[in-house]
């Protein structure tokens, strides 16, 4: 990426720009870029909307961002409110806030500390979640850490390593009404590992099942350890 004769795009207050090659954009007020970027860094720290695609490096939004095409980048850092309309291509993948991607994101590190929904697929090669999230498709990484203090749903989850604990809330009065389970059709791995889970089918070579889990069938190759309070309705050695 040629930046040495690109300028920025500032845009303070209520104001309107169109796209094009920039090195540094910056959205401070309510604005509204018209048509595709392409930039080095692209930072959103007030209400900022892009009518098309966004290319950058490291991208980051503190305030309320909305992109209407694709985002790629290899850096991105959510600590306000983000929404993709498109799919998400990135390398480095933050989530403090709150991020909604409409199609699919295609990541090597995922970590998410706030609440992330994806309304297509979710591949990594990393998926590091202590927070809230809903995948409409399936979750694949290679290692899959998911600690748990609200609800959590994906469609189906695939990985090598896969690993779901429960992290109580901090405050009583939430452990009474907030949901703190994962729910998911299959989780098919080699290494499994589950609390709070519920789940029709389970299958992998190594599988724990733990405390307050509710699985229709496991199917293991190696080993299974099931806790007394867990429910699993079937199980077979295959």
């Amino acid at each position: 990426m040629d930046t040495k004769k690109r300028g920025d795009l500032n845009l303070n207050g209520f104001g309107s720009a169109n796209g094009g090659e920039f090195h540094h954009v910056t959205i401070n007020g309510k604005g509204t870029v018209n048509s595709d970027i392409e930039c080095v860094v692209f930072e959103c720290h007030g209400s900022g909307m892009v009518n098309g695609n966004v290319m950058t490096n490291k991208a980051k939004v503190n305030g309320n961002g909305k992109i209407k095409g694709n985002l790629e980048c290899k850096m991105l850092t959510v600590d306000g409110t983000a929404k993709i309309e498109n799919n998400l291509y990135v390398d480095h993948f933050k989530v403090a806030g709150k991020a909604t991607i409409g199609g699919r994101v295609k990541a090597e590190e995922i970590k998410i500390k706030g609440r992330l929904t994806v309304e297509g697929d979710c591949e990594a090669e990393t998926f590091n979640a202590e927070s809230i999230f809903r995948i409409g498709g399936l979750l694949n990484a290679d290692h899959v850490d998911i600690k748990i203090f609200g609800e959590c749903k994906a469609k189906e989850i695939g990985g090598q390593t896969i690993l779901v604990t429960h992290k109580a809330p901090l405050m009583g009065l939430f452990k009474t009404f907030m949901q703190t389970q994962l729910e998911t059709e299959c989780i098919e791995g080699d290494k499994i590992e589950l609390e709070n889970t519920k789940a029709a089918v389970v299958r992998g070579n190594h599988i724990t099942i733990g405390a307050k889990c509710e699985i229709g069938l496991v199917e293991y190759t190696g080993e299974l350890t099931v806790d007394k309070k867990a429910i699993v309705k079937e199980s077979r050695k295959v």
